[in-house]
């Protein structure tokens, strides 16, 4: 029998075929777009999500991925990374400093990837083939002010920030171009803020800015208060570089842009998030909209580690984990326009996280390798992306060794033996 694909689901059940390709049962979902927060089934289909329900009968599905006592939340979205590698640059972020995605995404539970600025208008096309079109992670793209992106020749020439040109690119690229970046600018003036700002009213595609350091001319007043738009983002909010917090209160400028509407974003990285800043702003409930890692091959093996390393840091610093998860997958997702992702909407990709919350005696690093001990922890337990079960750390959703069909030609995913 032939289906139609919006009936292929009835036609399975009339055909009495399984329905669904994989059901993960039993986690407790988090989906805080639709605000589920409770022990539920998620089926998944060609794909995509097919349903979101308790007790899904196991018989309906070719494969179940046992998920109690784990929680099933929609894949995370890091919206602050660098993956611009392969191009041989030496001690450059568009090279050697970056990191190739599919490597490092799925086994955090990271199915989408934005790269914050790492490839400029001039070598974005290069950038695009390189990585971007190869890659099993979806992968998205702020672009770079400047022409060349993060390359070895800085970030700090004004003759090279071209708003006509910035904005022709992400024209010429919508599905994957999804703001602007400022990063590292240390010149006089306003000219990087200035010209992503031009090309984000052009294309009406947010901006975010790495301030860099703060100087008298250039703060955070005059940033946060009149230069950023609303949905703008300000990453390293914990850095403490340009003054967020100050004898120990939160910078009034950080709230001034709060207030309206500039988007905060924690941007790990290597050397912007610290103890002594980060835990004074939660104290006073400030709190980030999104959680990112400034994923680069220095963060990784440092003090952020991963995404998951992140999120356990706000979740120790005293957030629910509800809305670590909100921070993680739905607010990304609308700070980058993408609704489409964050979440597990029936009929979206289906791009889930199943997640481990280990309780214990841990320790967390920031970016100066100061110690601060927490009691939980976060870590991936299974990703899906599209469907597909890209990590799965103990075989949840594996055939047992003694029941697999070893003559089924290598590279497939075995099935049951009838």
């Amino acid at each position: 029998m032939r289906c139609l694909p919006f009936a292929i689901l009835l036609c399975a059940a009339a055909s009495g075929q399984p329905t669904y390709d994989l059901l993960i049962k039993g986690g407790h979902v988090i989906d805080p777009k639709n605000n589920i927060d409770r022990v539920m089934d998620v089926a998944i289909a060609g794909g995509k999500i097919a349903r979101v329900a308790e007790n899904i009968p196991e018989s309906s599905a070719r494969r179940v991925a046992k998920a109690g006592g784990l929680f099933v939340t929609p894949g995370l979205v890091d919206i602050h990374v660098h993956v611009y590698a392969g191009t041989g640059q030496k001690r450059a972020y568009t090279g050697d400093l970056s990191v190739y995605p599919d490597g490092f995404s799925f086994r955090s539970g990271v199915t989408t990837m934005v790269d914050a600025g790492t490839s400029g208008w001039r070598n974005f096309p290069d950038f695009r083939q390189r990585v971007i079109d190869r890659a099993a992670t979806r992968v998205l793209a702020l672009l770079n002010v400047v022409g060349n992106g993060m390359s070895a020749a800085g970030e700090n020439d004004p003759k090279d920030m071209n708003s006509e040109e910035m904005t022709r690119m992400a024209k010429a690229h919508p599905d994957v171009i999804v703001g602007f970046k400022s990063a590292h600018y240390s010149g006089e003036g306003w000219p990087s803020i200035d010209g992503a700002l031009q090309a984000g009213k052009a294309t009406e595609l947010p901006v975010m800015v790495d301030f860099g350091r703060a100087t008298e001319e250039r703060n955070l007043s005059t940033l946060l208060g009149d230069k950023l738009r609303p949905g703008d983002i300000y990453t390293h909010c914990y850095s403490g570089l340009r003054r967020e917090v100050v004898d120990g209160k939160v910078n009034p400028a950080m709230e001034i842009g709060r207030k309206r509407g500039i988007v905060f974003d924690v941007g790990h990285g290597g050397g912007s998030f610290f103890w002594n800043i980060a835990a004074p702003a939660f104290e006073q409930k400030f709190y980030p909209d999104s959680i990112s890692t400034d994923l680069h091959t220095t963060s990784m093996n440092a003090g952020m580690k991963s995404m998951t390393n992140v999120m356990s840091k706000m979740l120790n610093l005293g957030l629910p984990l509800t809305e670590v998860i909100r921070m993680s997958t739905w607010n990304p997702a609308r700070e980058i326009k993408r609704p489409q992702l964050g979440n597990l909407d029936v009929g979206a990709e289906a791009d889930v996280a199943v997640l481990a919350l280990e309780r214990g005696s841990f320790g967390f690093l920031d970016s100066a390798g100061a110690r601060r001990d927490g009691d939980r922890r976060i870590e991936a337990e299974m990703t899906l992306r599209a469907g597909r079960v890209v990590w799965d750390l103990n075989g949840r959703a594996g055939t047992d060794w003694k029941s697999f069909d070893y003559t089924r030609p290598r590279g497939g995913a075995g099935k049951k033996k009838q």
